[in-house]
């Protein structure tokens, strides 16, 4: 079979799911996109949500140095897990740093959103003080995807209006997530340190993720986050009308710009 020039080779993800008409023109406004973020008075971040991962005696995948390999329990039933943990990365694609904000609960747009007001209190402000707009990449799906009303319902009131800073997003299209940069730049490098490492508990977890380096620099910072979060929270076509979005000239529903309303126009949200 060699001499024939066959080998084993594993199946090559290369055949495209989905493939939306506009997907050519949204990556070279992306391109456009990452290079305006490139001003001294702009702030470039990649955003995504990891899969839930549950906790407890299980096995992960993966190879570690040990004189003994670590025993865990031979199935995966859920009534052994402890809790689940659902972590939400933020990267700064210009610093090369990363955060993580790892929750217990659902992973909704108001989770979302509230990890970027986490991480602009405990870095962003004191590292970016000049900064005047956000441009954040994004997958089209998910809790921060371009289809969920809240998602730019809670950006507007809790972050934009909040820190008096314009927030610009570009979504990714269907099926491309693998281009989003933390994707390859931080979430694949912490899944290669927690590799082989049962995750008994949100410690062992948060500690793994705080550990993650890389040679060219990488930092990655991790906190647990002990809110609830609901779902099926419904945000009403008048209260979209009132926020204050820009969308962008080209594929619209990807690209958009919010901005902070005006004092008096400003909703209480709870």
């Amino acid at each position: 079979m060699k001499q024939e020039g066959f080998k084993l080779l594993m199946n090559s993800k290369q055949l495209p799911a989905v493939n939306h008409p506009d997907r050519d023109r949204q990556f070279k406004y992306i391109e456009t996109f990452r290079d305006r973020a490139e001003h001294p008075e702009r702030l470039l971040l990649s955003i995504d949500a990891k899969s839930m991962i549950r906790l407890g005696r299980f096995r992960n995948d993966g190879v570690v140095w040990a004189r003994y390999p670590t025993q865990v329990y031979d199935h995966d039933f859920p009534s052994l897990s402890v809790g689940i943990a659902r972590p939400y990365g933020i990267y700064d694609v210009h610093a090369n740093k990363g955060a993580f904000f790892v929750g217990c609960s659902h992973d909704t747009p108001e989770f979302a959103v509230d990890n970027l007001v986490r991480w602009w209190k405990q870095m962003g402000q004191y590292e970016y003080p000049h900064i005047k707009e956000i441009c954040i990449l994004a997958d089209s799906g998910g809790s921060n995807g371009y289809r969920p009303r809240t998602w730019k319902f809670f950006l507007q009131h809790r972050f934009v209006n909040i820190f008096n800073q314009v927030v610009s997003v570009a979504h990714y299209p269907s099926g491309c997530s693998k281009w989003n940069p933390i994707e390859h730049r931080l979430h694949s490098e912490v899944s290669k340190n927690c590799a082989g490492i049962p995750l008994v508990n949100m410690a062992c977890l948060v500690n793994l993720i705080r550990a993650t380096t890389t040679k060219t620099g990488l930092t990655v910072t991790a906190d647990a986050v002990n809110k609830s979060y609901e779902t099926g929270i419904k945000i009403l076509s008048q209260q979209m009308d009132e926020l204050n979005i820009v969308h962008g000239p080209i594929c619209p529903q990807w690209n958009y710009s919010i901005k902070p309303q005006p004092v008096h126009t400003c909703g209480i949200v709870v």
